[in-house]
């Protein structure tokens, strides 16, 4: 990446320079990115201020959400998502992905947002959340396997990936059931949204690394955020908290993918409580953004 991003004058003792740092940089995986913040947690701030405020906390992209109440109206996608995509281009940062609480492609937005995605080349989307009715489980996944089935069929028709998100309390919040409907898709375009948090709470003590080794080689995108057990009156609970205060070892897991060759980008997710608006969010993400970043270089080494 460094060779690439360099204009190099061919002298000797450059070029010696370049292939020093070629040999380096196969040592270690590619480093992944662009590192991007969940646009849910600014929901009041217009595309290109947040974009130019991300960039200012330093931030390299935007996790766009295109859902009711998000930043982009499913049924005005036409005309929203083009002038979104451009207001955070402009600002010099990358939409990588977008989230959408797409099921099916039976969906009437499911064609205008999937289409218009791969028109301003959006690479990659989440879709929403099936949900188990715990009656007969191994059916309620071959149902959801075939709605997204078709989803993702609509998605490689319009060039953009499919991620699936391993989320807690949703079908397929235990990687290994989401492996039985994401699995059968072709490889390249559809995969796993990687989500730490979750992998961590449905996996117990090992179980996260089973499940980013399980999954490493289709992981499309890395969803970052922290979590601890906390004992209520009610019994045990998730208590969201900031970046590497809970349980969850991002090096660890970036490490098990690293070993896939994971190279996608990275959504920073603040579920936690944070009280005094857009300026404490902003200081917040600068926070966790510095907490990930010294992860990533445990792993992948300085920038």
């Amino acid at each position: 990446m460094t060779i690439r991003r360099r204009e190099v004058v061919g002298v000797p003792l450059v070029a010696l320079s370049a292939s020093a740092a070629g040999r380096n940089a196969a040592a270690r995986p590619a480093r992944p990115g662009p590192i991007c913040l969940f646009s849910k947690h600014l929901p009041g701030m217009k595309p290109a201020a947040m974009a130019r405020a991300l960039k200012a906390a330093g931030f390299e992209g935007v996790d766009l959400t295109v859902r009711p109440q998000g930043h982009v109206a499913p049924e005005q996608v036409a005309e929203q998502l083009p002038a979104a995509v451009g207001d955070i281009r402009a600002e010099g940062l990358a939409v990588p992905l977008i989230t959408t609480e797409l099921l099916s492609a039976d969906d009437p937005t499911a064609r205008p947002i999937l289409t218009t995605a791969g028109k301003l080349a959006v690479p990659l989307f989440k879709p929403g959340y099936y949900r188990y009715a715990y009656q007969d489980v191994r059916r309620e996944l071959r149902e959801a396997g075939a709605r997204l089935k078709g989803l993702a069929e609509v998605a490689r028709r319009a060039r953009v990936q499919l991620g699936f998100h391993n989320h807690g309390g949703y079908l397929g919040g235990v990687v290994w059931d989401a492996v039985t409907i994401v699995d059968p898709l072709d490889a390249r375009w559809a995969g796993y949204y990687f989500d730490t948090r979750h992998a961590f709470a449905e996996g117990g003590q090992s179980g996260w690394k089973l499940a980013a080794h399980l999954v490493g080689s289709r992981v499309k995108a890395v969803s970052v955020k922290d979590f601890h057990w906390e004992k209520t009156a009610k019994g045990w609970d998730i208590k969201k908290v900031p970046l590497g205060q809970g349980m969850v070892d991002v090096t660890g897991i970036f490490t098990a993918l690293a070993q896939h060759g994971f190279a996608g980008p990275i959504s920073l997710h603040l579920e936690y409580d944070i009280p005094g608006g857009e300026g404490a969010v902003l200081e917040a993400a600068a926070r966790d953004l510095a907490v990930l970043r010294k992860s990533l270089a445990e792993v992948y080494g300085a920038a």
